[in-house]
C-alpha cells in the first residue's frame, strides 16, 4: 500500500544565512535511505560550504536562480531549469541574486551528514 507523507520535517541548513529545508522523503522524515526529496528556499546572498558528496543530486529550480560551482567553473540555474551534481564531484551551491531561490532537490541515495563530505571551514 502507498505511504502518505502527511508533512515534511524542517532540517537545519548549512551556510552563511538561514535556509529553509523541508524534507518530505529521506532519512529523517520517512526513514528512507534509498532517496531523499526536499523543498529548499534559500535567501539572497546565501552560500554553503563546498562538498564532495557520495550521492547524486538532482535539482529543479522553481523560482529565482541557483548558482552552481564546480572545479571547472560555475553557472546559474534559473526557474524552469534543472541540474545534476554527480557523486564524487566537488560542488557548491549559492543564491547570490535578489529574491534567492526556491527549488526541489532529490538525492540518490538519500542525503546524510555522513555522505555529504562538506569542506572544512
Amino acid at each position: 500500500m502507498p505511504t502518505l507523507i502527511s508533512q515534511p520535517t524542517r532540517i537545519q541548513s548549512a551556510g552563511n544565512k538561514p535556509k529553509l529545508i523541508d524534507e518530505y522523503i529521506g532519512r529523517v522524515n520517512s526513514q528512507t535511505s534509498s532517496a531523499s526529496v526536499a523543498h529548499m528556499r534559500s535567501p539572497e546572498g546565501w552560500l554553503e560550504p563546498g562538498q564532495t558528496p557520495t550521492f547524486d543530486e538532482f535539482t529543479i529550480v522553481l523560482k529565482g536562480t541557483l548558482r552552481v560551482e564546480s572545479k571547472t567553473g560555475s553557472f546559474e540555474v534559473k526557474a524552469g531549469q534543472g541540474v545534476t551534481a554527480h557523486a564524487g564531484e566537488w560542488v557548491r551551491y549559492s543564491t547570490p541574486h535578489e529574491g534567492g531561490a526556491e527549488y526541489i532537490a532529490v538525492c540518490l541515495p538519500a542525503f546524510s551528514m555522513d555522505t555529504v563530505h562538506r569542506d572544512a571551514r
